[in-house]
């Protein structure tokens, strides 16, 4: 091994991020292998050296300096051990200089799996610490294969340097959403996974992760703390209904999430193809808290029921079906969003 070898190694650590004390590692592993499987009387007295202030490596046995060699594989020969150390003695142990020239073609391959296979482990755990940093977050990916039978989309996905492939599975797409290859699109990362194959990062356009963390990147008193995202409920492609609240009595939250002439809200909207966000205020009063979450209706009512975890509204009977929705989604979202089981009632039914 020469300094173009040395360099190699240093260029790999500089491109791909892969330290060169691993890589020595690996390739003394290779080493090893290459030797042991022509060697195979060889086990624990065999060492590789890497020096890299000379820019040389050496390999060696140790044996032990004897008078009669019984085992060639362990032992060596006093008066051959003197000619590579002058001053040995019977029982010394003496470096015996390996040869990696006359490796098998073989063994030579084994060798080279070894560090191919080490710089791939090397290049899936950078790849995976990269993306599992990024979990919970929102990234930008480009559409790069749609499946025409199962729907699955192939996205590359990129963090800082590092890229992989996700694969947005059907489930996971917003269903009134046509994507082509060749689309900027932004993802969720629900999970990474870490499995034989390398990373897998699971990646979601319809979680209401991915609603909060765009308005965290839009709004900037978000970003700064003083308006805070209490609850987010979601029916991808159709509406969600956001809670939100100011920590400051001069920031309105749900203004600072529209933005001027609604600039920051229709960003979101168009992101998410065209779906319908309802920002509400979050109260810490459950009556109130309810009320607004059943907006745009009106609401007469409301009352906690006994156990803690339900509530009934009153409101107007023209109100009725504008408070329960169109197939019952407005009520729907407004119980995910307060974690209150709602019944609505019509004033006329006398409550």
């Amino acid at each position: 091994m020469n300094a173009e070898f040395f360099q190699a190694i240093e260029d790999i650590e500089k491109e791909k991020g892969i330290s060169r004390e691993y890589m020595y590692e690996k390739i003394r592993q290779a080493m090893l292998t290459a030797f042991r499987r022509d060697n195979p009387e060889c086990e624990d007295n065999v060492e590789v050296i890497i020096d890299e202030e000379k820019k040389a490596t050496e390999m060696h046995i140790n044996k032990v300096a004897v008078e009669n060699v019984e085992d060639p594989s362990h032992e060596i020969q006093l008066e051959a051990a003197k000619k590579l150390k002058k001053r040995c003695s019977l029982g010394d142990v003496v470096p015996v200089p390996v040869e990696t020239k006359k490796f098998g073609r073989i063994a030579a391959q084994a060798a080279k799996q070894v560090i191919i296979q080490g710089i791939r482990e090397a290049e899936r755990g950078i790849i995976y610490e990269e993306f599992n940093s990024k979990s919970q977050e929102v990234l930008t990916g480009v559409v790069s294969h749609i499946d025409p039978r199962s729907g699955n989309v192939s996205i590359r996905i990129s963090s800082n340097s590092e890229f992989t492939e996700a694969v947005l599975l059907s489930g996971e797409q917003i269903k009134s959403e046509e994507l082509h290859e060749g689309d900027r699109i932004k993802v969720f990362v629900v999970e990474v996974r870490n499995s034989s194959r390398g990373p897998q990062v699971l990646i979601s356009r319809t979680h209401p992760g991915l609603v909060k963390r765009l308005f965290e990147l839009e709004v900037p008193e978000i970003s700064q703390g003083i308006v805070e995202i209490k609850s987010v409920a979601r029916e991808a492609g159709s509406r969600t209904k956001m809670a939100v609240w100011s920590s400051d009595d001069e920031v309105d939250p749900i203004g600072a999430c529209v933005g001027p002439k609604g600039a920051r809200v229709e960003t979101i909207v168009s992101e998410l193809g065209g779906e319908k966000i309802d920002i509400i205020k979050y109260s810490d009063f459950a009556e109130e808290y309810v009320k607004a979450a059943l907006a745009p209706s009106d609401v007469t009512s409301v009352t906690l029921l006994e156990d803690g975890k339900s509530c009934r509204v009153i409101v107007p009977d023209d109100q009725l079906s504008l408070a329960i929705g169109k197939e019952g989604q407005n009520a729907r979202l407004a119980a995910k969003l307060t974690n209150y089981k709602i019944d609505i009632k019509p004033v006329s039914e006398g409550f």
